[in-house]
C-alpha cells in the first residue's frame, strides 16, 4: 500500500470507472470519510476512508503544496 499515497486536491484513478464515461476524481475532503468529485460530471461522493483506499488504483496528478 506504499504506492497508495494520497493527499487533498490530488486527482486519483479509481478500480471502476464512473457511469459517465470518466475513471478521473478530485479529493476535495479528507478525515474519516474521503468525498471525491467526478471530473467529469462534478458528482460527489463520501466513502469511508479504508473503503477508497482499497478502491483506489493510483494518484494521476499530485496538488501542489500551498505556497506561503
Amino acid at each position: 500500500m506504499a504506492d497508495k499515497e494520497f493527499d487533498l486536491n490530488d486527482i486519483v484513478e479509481m478500480k471502476k470507472p464512473h457511469p459517465c464515461g470518466t475513471n478521473r476524481w478530485k479529493i476535495i475532503r479528507l478525515g474519516m470519510d474521503i468525498r471525491i468529485k467526478c471530473e467529469g460530471c462534478a458528482h460527489s461522493v463520501m466513502i469511508p476512508r479504508r473503503e477508497f483506499a482499497r478502491k483506489m488504483k493510483k494518484t494521476l496528478v499530485k496538488a501542489e503544496p500551498p505556497a506561503e
